[in-house]
This record gives C-alpha cells, structure tokens and sequence, in this order.
C-alpha cells in the first residue's frame, strides 16, 4: 500500500498544538463587520478547537 497523502485544504486551515489538538480559525470575520456587534466580532477573532466526530476525520486527513 503506498503512503496516505495530506489533504493540503484542510492542512492549511487546521494547525495542531503541542497537545494534540485541533485548532481552526473561525468564520464570517473578513466582510461586513459594521453590522456585526463588538462581543460577536471579539469571538470570531479567537481560534476554536476541533471536536468530535469531525475531528476524527480532520485527524485522518491530516494523516495523523
């Protein structure tokens, strides 16, 4: 069987810490921001963390 290849789009979203999880950048933060509330544009400046089910398939694309 040959080697798993990294699926570039999600390995240039998903950055892994030095624990072993998942970090993306959130949405919705890049237009349109005047009608958007401080609180609102304050969480989707932070990063989240990648869960779940859904990490477990970012896991095997990443070929972790």
């Amino acid at each position: 069987m040959p080697k798993m290849k990294t699926h570039k789009g999600t390995a240039k979203r998903i950055k892994i810490t030095s624990t072993g999880k998942l970090t993306r950048e959130r949405a919705f933060g890049n237009h349109m921001l005047s009608k958007k509330s401080k609180s609102r544009k304050r969480v989707i400046k932070s990063s989240a963390t990648v869960t779940g089910t859904i990490a477990k398939n970012v896991k095997r694309a990443l070929g972790i």
